[in-house]
């Protein structure tokens, strides 16, 4: 009956359980020392104490409720919880566009394991259509699960077979792409797509959730059905990033593959351009309303250019002070071909690592110097120190991310290893990674407690 019953409860919790006769998915009203609750018995997570209840309340979020402070308990009802959404078959309108979502994994596809506690990709793309209806108003939907993985876990060879899938995608028509992807490392693959896929005639969308579908702040069908839009109705035929804009669940940002960082590790508004302004917001009332007025147009034809190239052996290296030389002795001797370094202020590193660095150049590994303010440009003609460091080998690379940097210099370095080639490529702005020079409003800390942001906090927040 305990494991029926009492799904991951044991120890006390479970003899509280027990004693007042509450089952797990049972609807129960608690009287504790901290005031009354009501909401329905989650099953407990099989590795957690015993010393805690956990209650959904009627808002959708879930509590836990220390059993030392329980007064009493009763069921007053039960009901056996289904988190798992069911595939529904996409229909058809005429006249809506087509387009393609390939499903990766991550948390605008997956739900909640009580069993365990843990969010897993469970969530088929077709599953996504069960949970999110309104995107049959939007377009013709049909849906791939190419990965079913978190973020963490793509890499190189995921990038390339993506590319690959969206190019044939192409090909075969699609009017628009989504690719579903976990937050975590969404700029990443962005970066890899925006260099992979030259040149493509339409939407690339990437697209995740910074919570998951259970909950009620979850941001993934909002998320979805901005980036439906814009793969279908959109005129910017790029790589793109689309998530939350405001707290106000007004809008959704457009941010180009390269220029883009998850800035917040639980934030709904996570995602920044770095250095630049977004491309555009999106809305379902609106439509997309661009903010840059370059961009690539969406075309008829269906030519795209796939490169899926990428060389494994390419590391970053965040500068600290006193970094010691075996650091990059390591890599050398590991055989990596490429170093990302983010350097201090505009470039710099300590001169302990000169040697290493040099011996670096001498095996042939190619290194670029990033910054870590993420704003700003790489200015190593300033300084003594950055001067030897370009003396040494180490390249400038403008105001690139340090992340796209690493990603494109993987995708140079799995074209060629000659050092002029492989600078030619990484200096050479595929889609804004670099740029002539940042806009006036491209650098913007809302920094709470300076007066002048408060005051505008309060004029202007809703």
């Amino acid at each position: 009956m305990a494991e029926d019953f009492f799904q991951g409860y044991k120890g006390e919790a479970l003899k509280i359980l027990t004693k007042y006769n509450v089952r797990v998915w049972g609807q129960a009203e608690i009287d504790t020392t901290r005031g009354e609750f009501k909401g329905t018995i989650l099953p407990r997570s099989e590795n957690d104490d015993d010393q805690h209840i956990v209650l959904k309340i009627i808002t959708g979020y879930n509590i836990g409720l220390d059993i030392t402070t329980i007064i009493k308990m009763k069921e007053v009802g039960y009901k056996k919880a289904n988190y798992k959404i069911p595939e529904k078959e996409f229909p058809y309108t005429e006249g809506l566009p087509k387009v393609k979502l390939i499903g990766t994994g991550g948390t605008i596809a997956s739900r909640l394991d009580y069993r365990t506690g843990a969010v897993i990709p469970a969530f088929t793309p077709g599953e996504l259509y069960g949970a999110v209806p309104e995107l049959a108003d939007i377009c013709n939907l049909s849906t791939e699960k190419l990965f079913a993985v978190f973020s963490e876990n793509m890499g190189p060879e995921q990038y390339k077979a993506l590319a690959i899938a969206i190019g044939k995608e192409i090909e075969n028509g699609a009017e628009g792409i989504i690719i579903g992807h976990g937050t975590d490392t969404l700029s990443h693959t962005a970066a890899a797509l925006t260099y992979m896929i030259q040149n493509p005639p339409v939407p690339i969308v990437l697209v995740g959730s910074q919570r998951s579908s259970d909950r009620p702040s979850s941001d993934a069908a909002l998320n979805l059905i901005h980036a439906a839009y814009t793969a279908g109705h959109s005129d910017i035929a790029e790589v793109m990033i689309c998530m939350f804009g405001p707290t106000s669940d007004e809008y959704g940002f457009l941010h180009r593959g390269t220029r883009v960082r998850k800035m917040h590790s639980s934030y709904r508004s996570t995602f920044r351009t770095l250095g630049d302004i977004p491309l555009a917001t999106v809305s379902r009332k609106e439509g997309v309303k661009m903010l840059k007025p370059n961009y690539n147009h969406r075309r008829k034809d269906r030519k795209v250019t796939i490169m899926p190239y990428f060389e494994e052996k390419v590391a970053i290296i965040y500068y600290y002070p006193n970094m010691r030389p075996d650091i990059i002795d390591s890599l050398v001797d590991n055989g990596y071909k490429g170093i990302i370094i983010a350097g201090t202020g505009l470039g710099h590193v300590n001169k302990p690592l000169y040697p290493a660095i040099k011996r670096a150049k001498e095996k042939g590994v190619h290194m670029y110097m990033t910054v870590q303010t993420l704003w700003g440009f790489a200015h190593m003609f300033v300084y003594d120190t950055g001067r030897d460091l370009m003396s040494l080998g180490v390249v400038p690379a403008e105001n690139m991310l340090p992340e796209s940097a690493y990603i494109k210099l993987g995708w140079a370095l799995g074209q060629t290893t000659d050092f002029e080639e492989v600078k030619k490529i990484m200096l050479t702005p595929v889609n804004d990674e670099i740029t002539r020079r940042e806009p006036y409003n491209g650098y913007l800390v809302y920094q709470g407690g300076v007066p002048e942001v408060e005051e505008f906090v309060r004029k202007f927040r809703k």
